[in-house]
């Protein structure tokens, strides 16, 4: 899926409709964002999120627009230090692979 609109830095709208709430802690992992960047979503099963958004070497946590956060979870993810979650590694085209 292609971004829609990203014109607030914390909710993402994709081209099927639906709007997604960035994690505060994972919002500068976005930056690089452009409208034709490709997302992919899938369920996460986290304690601080519902979902994770995958795309731009990133991937970042995030709850349906609207949805609340559970504060306790992320008051402890933010003084813990796991707000970014991590850059992707860079993918293997495996054209470099000697034969």
């Amino acid at each position: 899926m292609k971004i829609r609109s990203h014109s607030q830095s914390h909710i993402v709208e994709l081209d099927e409709g639906s709007k997604w709430e960035i994690f505060t802690g994972d919002l500068d992992l976005t930056l690089d964002w452009k409208p034709e960047t490709e997302l992919t979503v899938i369920e996460s099963g986290g304690e601080v999120s519902s979902h994770e958004l995958i795309g731009g070497g990133a991937k970042v946590r995030a709850r349906a627009a609207g949805e609340s956060w559970p504060v306790k979870q992320v008051k402890d993810a933010l003084k813990d230090g796991r707000a970014a979650l991590r850059l992707l590694p860079p993918r293997c085209t495996g054209s470099s692979q000697a034969g």
